[in-house]
């Protein structure tokens, strides 16, 4: 009497899954058609029988209570592999790399019409000083949402899907599919319902049987402070619904910050530019300088030159991450007079004598300093 275990080459605690995985091995390596040992066939049929036997759990366990070779349903042997209770599933999958893809070994149940919406992606603008302190933003989004009528369920009110008179429900039908061991069921989707097990015979008017409408919607969404172009905010369950009630994608709301015709961003810092009288540059005064957060002082010191920077602290754009916010830097452009008058020239010539300053004397000044390369990245203050 042969072991069926020894023949298989497993314990007597192995598991199912290491069952299987012997007589695939097996299997492939003993099969008539690749194998042309005299004995190869014989052997062939030992480990198809002992892997009927071991990998029914009710004939393993006669098998193993009373050490029967016919130790199986009705005393009847399977040793030919033709035989009624052999596994096609699983030959079949030895040669042809894998079944109906249900999983676990057994067939696949009928498919869900109830799916998992999209997600969906829309860009919305905001100004820069939206950005600096956050916004709530009101949207109109196109969108589909489960349809009112049915509720998801795709039928028309009152009635309910039926059982496909096809398959019976399990969405599958079996045919038959020549191999190199001869015919072999498989299973294949149902052609009649589309593998869902049930038909729509009277779908919802509204939806068309869908389970869900397009519906123009509003939503509003927090923008918080910080944010730049190209930001995205995740909004959970807020994107399409899905077919026959399924539940709602997410969506995405990615960030356009316009530019503002006075400020320039950089990182969380702002940039802005000041003109300033000549005279008051030479001299010194204290200006207003109009920001997101109102006025704000400005003191000139005397002697301030062109594209010096005044930073003002904590008046930029707030850390999306974090806390605090960036500064506020403020580039000094010194307007000299262009057209000045006789009298104004005449005071003009009577300052350069007392500097002792002539019109044929100049310095040269690299152009390649920093406010230069600030104002090439940043733009023309």
């Amino acid at each position: 009497m042969s072991n069926h275990y020894d023949a298989l080459g497993v314990s007597r605690d192995a598991t199912p899954e290491e069952i299987k995985k012997a007589y695939r091995k097996l299997a492939r390596k003993l099969h008539p058609d690749v194998n042309d040992a005299a004995d190869a066939q014989d052997r062939f049929k030992a480990v198809t029988h002992a892997y009927e036997v071991l990998s029914d759990p009710q004939k393993r366990r006669v098998y193993d209570t009373t050490g029967n070779e016919n130790g199986n349903d009705n005393g009847a042997g399977a040793s030919n592999f033709g035989g009624d209770g052999f596994a096609f599933q699983d030959i079949f999958e030895t040669f042809f790399g894998g079944g109906g893809g249900g999983g676990g070994g057994g067939g696949r149940g009928p498919a869900s019409r109830t799916r998992r919406g999209q997600d969906a992606l829309i860009t919305v603008r905001v100004e820069l000083r939206e950005a600096v302190f956050g916004v709530n933003k009101k949207l109109e989004i196109d969108t589909a949402i489960t349809c009112p009528t049915c509720d998801g369920s795709c039928c028309r009110p009152g009635t309910h899907p039926t059982t496909c008179d096809v398959c019976h429900g399990s969405g599958q039908i079996q045919r038959p599919m020549r191999s190199i061991l001869g015919n072999v069921m498989t299973l294949a989707t149902c052609n009649s319902c589309q593998g869902f097990g049930t038909m729509i015979i009277d779908p919802c008017n509204e939806c068309m049987g869908e389970g869900r409408i397009r519906h123009r919607r509003t939503l509003t969404i927090k923008v918080p402070a910080g944010v730049s172009t190209g930001t995205r905010i995740q909004l959970s369950g807020q994107g399409e619904a899905g077919p026959a009630g399924g539940p709602s994608g997410d969506l995405y709301v990615e960030m356009k910050v316009n530019n503002d015709p006075a400020f320039l961003r950089e990182g969380d810092d702002l940039h802005a530019t000041l003109s300033v009288p000549m005279t008051a540059a030479a001299l010194g005064t204290e200006l207003t300088f109009e920001t997101f957060d109102g006025e704000q002082p400005v003191s000139i010191k005397p002697g301030t030159q062109a594209g010096e920077v005044i930073n003002l602290r904590g008046l930029g754009v707030t850390h999306l991450r974090g806390f605090g916010r960036g500064d506020m830097k403020v580039h000094i452009h010194v307007e000299t007079p262009t057209k000045p008058d006789a009298a104004q020239e005449e005071l003009l010539k009577q300052l350069a004598a007392l500097r002792g300053e002539t019109f044929s004397e100049g310095k040269l000044v690299s152009s390649g300093g920093m406010f230069a390369k600030l104002r090439d990245k940043l733009g023309n203050f």
